[in-house]
């Protein structure tokens, strides 16, 4: 009879992060392929997840274990971007997916297969570990994530979560836009145009683009508002410092909370009070009734220029 091999499977446990190995691995630890085959088999123990790369139990895999799969497939100094590097990052207002994007050095030569897609480049940062994950920096993950999505109003709110909460300056996207590839940024960068101007949001975006068509003068975006002792007043979306003008995109969808909606409704009352003319829309009608906004921004700009102006002072707001 064939002796039979013994197998440390504590050290398979232990090289099994998550309880994903590669059959590579498995040899070296003296596995015999046979027993791998076996296992791996339909009725086995384990599944066979993408090839190569084997999850020691059977089942659906978790998150975390498609992610550490990917990450194996991939190779040595594959790390997490796009979506899944955005979503160990703490972002929150992502667009649906399940596709695990890595990034590998160019000169490795590994294709894209199942739920795993692989981007070669020549430019590969310095991972962050988020989560026990290797993952690209904030900034590259969601352009990498931008670049492939199709939606303009889903890059807007990608892009903007993170500059709302102080996470990434708009410069630094801009910058890491312009180091990149130019596949796939006609719409990045757009919606960079309208952050460098101060516009954060899929509704502020399309306020932007609605005045940029019109001939009303040019607004500030998301700027302070101080009343004549330094009181903040609010930050409007939109702002006519020549006449005083305040203009709200109205849409709880667009605000990081209820409570930083509540915070606006106050902030209104208090500019109202110090003799701004507020003017709100909805999210709605800036694309079903974009005529009737602008009659209604140029009617209510035209009144407030007719007033004297109250004593406040925009400033912009600091990120």
């Amino acid at each position: 009879m064939p002796k039979r091999t013994l197998i440390d499977w504590d050290a398979v446990a232990t090289l099994a992060n998550h309880k994903i190995i590669t059959a590579r691995e498995l040899d070296i630890l003296g596995v015999p392929r046979q027993t791998v085959h076996r296992r791996a088999s339909r009725d086995g123990p384990w599944t066979r997840l993408l090839p190569g790369v084997l999850l020691l139990s059977n089942g659906t895999p978790t998150t975390r274990q498609r992610l550490e799969s990917a990450l194996r497939y991939a190779g040595e100094g594959a790390q997490l971007t796009g979506l899944p590097a955005a979503d160990l990052h703490g972002l929150q207002r992502l667009p649906p997916f399940s596709a695990v994007h890595v990034l590998i050095p160019e000169a490795r030569k590994r294709a894209s297969t199942r739920y795993v897609v692989v981007e070669r480049t020549s430019r590969l940062p310095a991972p962050q570990i988020r989560a026990g994950f290797p993952a690209a920096p904030l900034a590259r993950a969601v352009l990498d994530a931008a670049r492939r999505l199709t939606d303009i109003d889903q890059i807007r709110a990608l892009l903007a979560e993170p500059v709302q909460r102080g996470l990434v300056d708009p410069s630094v996207l801009a910058e890491e836009l312009d180091s990149g590839s130019g596949r796939g940024t006609a719409r990045c960068r757009v919606v960079l145009r309208e952050m460098l101007a101060n516009v954060h949001s899929p509704a502020e975006g399309w306020a932007y683009r609605l005045l940029q068509q019109s001939d009303l003068p040019q607004m500030q975006w998301n700027v302070r508002i101080l009343d004549s002792t330094g009181k903040l007043l609010g930050v409007p979306d939109g702002w006519f410092d020549d006449a005083a003008l305040a203009w709200q995109i109205d849409s709880l969808e667009y605000h990081l909370s209820p409570a930083d909606y509540q915070l606006t409704v106050r902030r209104h009352t208090a500019m109202t009070a110090a003799g701004i003319v507020v003017v709100h829309t909805l999210p709605s009608q800036l694309r079903t009734e974009p005529r009737k906004v602008l009659a209604g921004l140029r009617n209510a700009y035209q009144h407030a220029l007719r007033r004297p102006r109250p004593p406040v002072t925009a400033v912009t707001k600091v990120r």
